[in-house]
């Protein structure tokens, strides 16, 4: 370990933010060593504090002058506030660790899923480094152990991701719309184009002009730089389903080999990040219920494919404000701290 790195400022841009209030905890509960942490938001909620446990910091207003003296800053705001701070920080020699889409397909950033490809940051001296789309993410961490084995092609999916992934305005009105209903009285969408409460939304972003949303491209262009594979095919299409927290993929995968399933049941159990949840006659299965605040992406449902050559289809959750932001910022700082590059 670096000696000094029990001396690092940490800044959080967008700290006031769900995912925000998960970094300030996976911090502190993971015991990354840093001496000082410096929550930064909008000026709107600049002076306002923050706790955690015993723990209290007063929210500074995220300009250019805030990262002088950060050695550390993990953003957890919109792409255009991550786009017009995370370059005046870099400039200060700051580390950035963005989770927006800001400069995710910039071939100068490295876009990092620790468990898959944190070797990249070795000796990396890149100041701004991106963290993947949740999904992606999540979905990658199921599929790359059996790329390792066999080969990945091709990816075919569907997430079914939680209101979480909008922010607290959607969770709030997942609760309060189940209510009203439930009541017999109407609750009116505000946060989402129709009534989430018992339905599934099949859109998650805009809607590109080839039918496909925004959400949906990330994980073909994000899933090709990771893998570190230009020519990987990818359909996806995503649904915001009425489930608080941690999303849901069901995926059916093409390989360049004939996949064994013995073996891709133990690759995946043995693979960091990753817990086989695979006994479908007794029930046994990841459910969203069963991996919120939790470290692990579960995987199972794992079967031969009945329709692709040489295809498995398999079911990936993942708590998408862990594993899909905050955990892996957090584990991209860890990666950095490993290679003694902080």
């Amino acid at each position: 370990m670096n000696p000094s790195a029990n001396k690092l400022k940490i800044g959080i841009v967008g700290a006031t933010g769900a995912v925000g209030q998960e970094l300030i905890r996976l911090l502190h509960e993971r015991n990354f060593p840093f001496a000082e942490l410096v929550p930064l938001a909008s000026a709107r909620s600049a002076g306002k504090t923050l706790t955690w446990n015993e723990y209290s910091w007063t929210v500074q207003e995220a300009r250019p002058e805030a990262f002088e003296d950060l050695d550390i800053a993990i953003f957890s705001a919109g792409g255009s506030i991550t786009k017009e701070l995370a370059p005046a920080a870099a400039e200060r020699n700051c580390i950035v660790v963005d989770n927006s889409s800001a400069f995710r397909m910039d071939p100068a950033v490295p876009l990092i899923v620790p468990e898959i490809n944190g070797h990249v940051l070795k000796g990396n001296s890149a100041r701004i480094i991106a963290n993947p789309n949740c999904t992606t993410a999540i979905t990658l961490m199921g599929l790359y152990p059996l790329h390792e084995l066999f080969g990945l092609t091709r990816i075919i999916a569907s997430t079914y991701q939680a209101v979480s992934g909008s922010g607290a305005a959607a969770l709030e009105e997942l609760e309060l719309q189940s209510k009203a209903i439930l009541a017999g009285e109407e609750y009116p969408p505000k946060v989402y184009p129709n009534q989430i409460a018992f339905n599934l939304l099949p859109q998650v972003d805009s809607f590109l002009d080839d039918g496909y949303t925004r959400e949906e491209m990330k994980m073909l262009h994000e899933g090709r730089k990771i893998l570190d594979l230009p020519e990987l095919e990818v359909s996806c299409t995503c649904i915001r389903v009425p489930v608080f927290r941690a999303h849901s993929i069901s995926v059916n995968v093409q390989f360049e080999k004939t996949p064994d399933l013995d073996a891709a049941r133990q690759a995946i159990s043995s693979f960091p990040g990753t817990e086989l949840r695979d006994d479908p006659q007794n029930g046994v299965y990841p459910m969203p219920l069963d991996y919120g605040e939790k470290n692990a992406c579960g995987v199972g449902r794992i079967r031969v494919d009945s329709a692709l050559e040489n295809g498995l289809a398999l079911w990936i959750v993942g708590d998408q404000l862990w594993k899909g932001a905050a955990l892996n910022a957090v584990q991209i700082c860890e990666t950095l701290q490993g290679y003694d590059q902080l």
